[in-house]
């Protein structure tokens, strides 16, 4: 736990140094991050890489007894967004989509998702991100791409 705590304090402050003045306008770790109670693991900025994990709660499980879908593509989204406001410009997720390999279960106890950047094409950044158990065993995966933000938007706070 305390390696995690360490790894946050670290993101922060890079997310300090990179946001200077504008610090205050912006909530990171973002409040849904927080209230999933995820706890980052792994931060490779030159390989473009950040890894997360996410405990699987019962108030997150569907009918089936299984986690949602919904509640894993935000892990996935919580792990994609972090990195990357860490590796670039300000950006919005534009695009995210899911593919589902197995369900989750409240006996796995939490999910790790790691994120990776694999292109970026002037104002576009491409990523793809993987959940796995704790044993490793690929649960879904996610392609992602963001839209960086210009300076006209970013005052305005939106991306249209």
């Amino acid at each position: 736990m305390e390696q995690f705590d360490h790894l946050s304090s670290a993101i922060m402050d890079i997310l300090r140094r990179k946001l200077a003045d504008r610090t205050d306008e912006y909530a990171f770790p973002p409040p849904i991050f927080a209230a999933m109670q995820g706890e980052f693991r792994e931060l490779d900025l030159e390989a473009g890489l950040l890894t997360a994990q996410f405990p699987v709660l019962e108030s997150y499980l569907n009918p089936y007894g299984t986690m949602q879908g919904g509640m894993v593509a935000a892990a996935v989204d919580n792990t994609l967004g972090p990195l990357s406001v860490l590796i670039a410009p300000l950006n919005v997720t534009r695009q995210l989509e899911m593919t589902y390999s197995r369900p989750v279960t409240l006996d796995m106890g939490y999910i790790v998702v790691t994120a990776r950047l694999l292109e970026r094409k002037d104002r576009l950044l491409f990523f793809k991100a993987d959940v796995r158990s704790q044993e490793g065993l690929r649960l879904a995966r996610s392609k992602a791409m963001h839209w960086i933000m210009d300076e006209r938007e970013v005052q305005r706070g939106n991306a249209d």
